[in-house]
């Protein structure tokens, strides 16, 4: 078992940044891919980005390319998503999850252990 905790999450302005922390414990974190995802009220939970166990691989969604970073700490079984030049569309529960394998994309099945979300407000 991995038990996640997400933390970081807040109301920010058009443009503002944020940064997002995953806490890890259970079973070894670092034997674990990561990702992040986020569900909008009304809406599907949708990939945002993923991470290897190794934190050399990763992949986002078009969405937020190019402005959100995802990373991650194994020496301190944290995982990041640094969330800059943020618009109202991210307006979202943000979940980090974690799953065996070495990058496990944005395929949301493929996830074993959840957080329970943090919310992520971005409104002027």
């Amino acid at each position: 078992q991995v038990q996640l905790v997400e933390s970081g999450g807040g109301l920010v302005q058009p443009g503002g940044s944020l940064r997002l922390s995953c806490a890890a414990s259970g079973r070894s974190f670092s034997t674990h891919a990561m990702g992040w995802f986020r569900q909008a009220p009304g809406k599907e939970r949708e990939f945002v980005a993923a991470i290897s166990w190794s934190g050399y691989s990763t992949s986002y969604s078009d969405s937020v390319k190019g402005r959100f970073t995802i990373s991650r700490d194994n020496a301190k079984n944290t995982g990041y998503l640094q969330m800059n030049s943020l618009k109202p569309e991210d307006t979202a529960v943000y979940y980090c999850a974690a799953g065996l394998g070495y990058s496990l994309g944005p395929e949301i099945f493929k996830y074993d252990y959840w957080g329970q979300g943090t919310q992520v407000t971005v409104s002027s």
